[in-house]
């Protein structure tokens, strides 16, 4: 376990005012490629500006401190406005999945208990009809123009811990429940990440949606940083190429599937300018050695990192080795030195292999409403219990293993699927893999397998089988294997399981070959 340095005094107070206003404000922030041709340059003074609007006009609305405010939008200048604009006011930010079908948007809208709603004009429909709102367009008694009021606003002063967001998780096991985070866990979220470096003249490439911790801490640090944000509404793997190329983007950060789908695009990127690129970081999912060693060939200038994160703690979990020692392709990282790490394993608490506990400076508050679940998932002492299984090496590095939550039982064998999709990832033909468990009268479960296969290569059910018996234990390797031209992604860009369960329901006969 490590111990946590005392943090600096920040330069911000409110986590929606994050613009260093002594810096040159006619810089762009932000390069919104949300369909204007040319695309769309908004300053650091005109982004200040709207979200100054957004706070006056719901001071002058008389919503009231501590209230949730919704945004229910794809990627586009507007939302970032409004996030800000919300915490400015003193209210609570709370960003909603879009992709969720209405009935769940409406769920966390009323668990939130939102009093308005910033929508863009494709999510209107998907709103209760009694919620007021506001549309980002023009042309109409709810437009976002019309909304704001215009002149300078004095952010709140936020009281210790209080709420500037709430953020919902997936709900992949369940309802979405909200994660509570304070304006305090965030700003040191947005310096800490920058380590004290200028990134100032970073172009940040960012198509993970804003309603998730990815690409929301990141824009927040582009904003601290006086970078500037390279923003797509969604992730389309040509579209975000061309950007790379047409921006000249310095920084990228995606999750693990979105790179995967990148470089299925071999003739784009052959014919792409991608030496732009310095920093490539990911997290929330496992990265192959196979993905990684594509990403260093095809970005031969970039730092290319694995991380990890949680929205319940934060994104900054790990960091550089102390003593400089490099870290391995497979590791996410040793602790961070303001983040205090252990492995639990049962009873044992400080393994070299159990379930991550940590206290950080981001932890969230608690969960929106249900305080015998934030007590299940705390420790007395105060450590978050992510769920995450993870394997701590000689050198202090850590693994990750694979979610609790995720592994499952086959004759008695515990079988973590992240462990055996990166096993069959070896394979010289297999670019993606996505490991499941279907019901079995003598096992209970057995896994079975759906892969992705590189440009050009091919090989078949029972090579691939073949494989996993020669690296893996017997009770590892894939009773079944199907071929997919790419994976089922969630909302948040994650591969979607529930969707290849509902596939595996209704599988293909077996030994179909692939190519």
């Amino acid at each position: 376990m490590n111990t946590p340095a005392t943090s600096r005094m920040s330069r911000f107070y409110n986590l929606g005012a994050l613009i260093d206003r002594s810096r040159d404000l006619e810089k762009p922030a932000l390069i919104d490629l949300g369909g204007e041709r040319p695309p769309r340059t908004v300053t650091y003074r005109e982004l200040d500006a709207a979200a100054n609007g957004v706070a006056a006009a719901l001071a002058r609305r008389g919503y009231v401190r501590g209230e949730r405010v919704a945004i229910v939008s794809a990627n586009r200048t507007e939302f970032l406005a409004a996030y800000y604009g919300i915490m400015r006011a003193g209210l609570v930010a709370v960003p909603v999945n879009f992709k969720f079908p209405a009935a769940l948007i409406e769920y966390v809208l009323r668990d939130c208990e939102a009093r308005l709603a910033f929508c863009d004009p494709a999510r209107r429909k998907d709103l209760p009809a009694d919620l007021p709102f506001v549309e980002f367009a023009g042309g109409s008694t709810h437009s976002f123009d019309e909304f704001l009021v215009p002149g300078p606003f004095e952010p709140v002063r936020p009281w210790p811990g209080e709420p500037a967001m709430f953020l919902y998780t997936s709900g992949s096991t369940g309802k979405p429940k909200g994660v509570v985070l304070s304006h305090q866990s965030h700003i040191w979220v947005a310096e800490t990440r920058g380590g004290g470096k200028d990134w100032s003249d970073q172009r940040v490439l960012i198509a993970a949606p804003l309603y998730h911790m990815n690409a929301l801490a990141l824009a927040k640090f582009a904003s601290v940083s006086h970078a500037t944000i390279i923003l797509q509404p969604q992730f389309k793997a040509p579209d975000y190429i061309e950007a790379i190329g047409a921006h000249r983007a310095t920084w990228l950060t995606a999750v693990p599937p979105m790179m995967a789908m990148m470089l299925r695009e071999s003739a784009l990127l052959d014919r792409t300018d991608l030496s732009s690129v310095q920093n490539l970081r990911m997290g929330s999912a496992p990265v192959s050695n196979s993905l990684m060693d594509q990403l260093r060939r095809t970005f031969p200038n970039a730092s290319i990192l694995n991380a990890y994160g949680t929205t319940e703690a934060g994104p900054i979990v790990f960091g550089p080795h102390p003593q400089g020692i490099p870290q391995p392709a497979s590791s996410v990282g040793y602790p961070h030195p303001q983040v205090m790490l252990r492995l639990a394993d049962g009873a044992d608490v400080d393994t070299d292999e159990g379930v991550l506990q940590m206290q950080a400076p981001a932890l969230m508050n608690g969960y929106h409403g249900l305080p015998e679940l934030t007590r299940q998932v705390m420790t007395d002492d105060g450590y978050y219990i992510t769920g995450d299984i993870f394997r701590r090496d000689e050198h202090g590095f850590h693994y990750f293993i694979g979610r609790a939550d995720d592994m499952f039982v086959s004759g008695g064998e515990n079988i973590y699927p992240s462990k055996v999709e990166r096993m069959l990832e070896s394979h010289p033909a297999i670019e993606q893999a996505c490991v499941i468990p279907v019901a079995d009268e003598i096992k209970g479960t057995k896994p079975v397998a759906f892969v992705v296969l590189k440009h050009g290569k091919s090989t078949t059910e029972q090579q691939v089988k073949a494989h996993a018996l020669a690296l893996a234990p017997a009770y590892e390797h894939p009773r079944r294997v199907w071929f997919l031209p790419q994976l089922p992604l969630s909302g948040t860009n994650k591969i979607d399981r529930k969707a290849l369960e509902a596939m595996a329901a209704n599988a293909p006969t077996p030994g179909q070959e692939a190519t």
